[in-house]
């Protein structure tokens, strides 16, 4: 509130004026970080994502990158407080006759 409506003393203004204002804030607010549950801003997690990107990319292009080996550590989920490796998205097959069968067993 002070740095975009410059109110130092959030306790003189009615709750409903604090909601309304609140809700103009932006996405780089402290507010709206809190209410999302993240640790960085917006514009932060954007950055990280982009990083993680082009790290990915690049490891892409390397001997580790073909064998799947070395992948580089992501950025994003360690600002989002989702550092837990447990939970893969993704999964790699040494062949196509590997990826045709984890496909049919599906």
């Amino acid at each position: 509130m002070a740095e975009i409506y410059h109110i130092y003393d959030i306790q003189a203004l009615p709750v409903r004026m604090l909601a309304v204002l609140a809700c103009g804030l932006g996405h780089n607010s402290r507010v709206w970080a809190k209410v999302c549950g993240f640790e960085a801003r917006w514009s932060d997690i954007v950055l990280a994502t982009i990083a993680d990107r082009l790290a990915i990319l690049c490891w892409f292009q390397t001997e580790d990158g073909h064998k799947g080996d070395n992948r580089p550590e992501m950025l994003t989920p360690q600002l989002l407080g989702k550092t837990d490796q447990s939970e893969k998205r993704y999964q790699t097959y040494d062949t196509g006759a590997d990826f045709m069968a984890a496909w049919n067993a599906l």
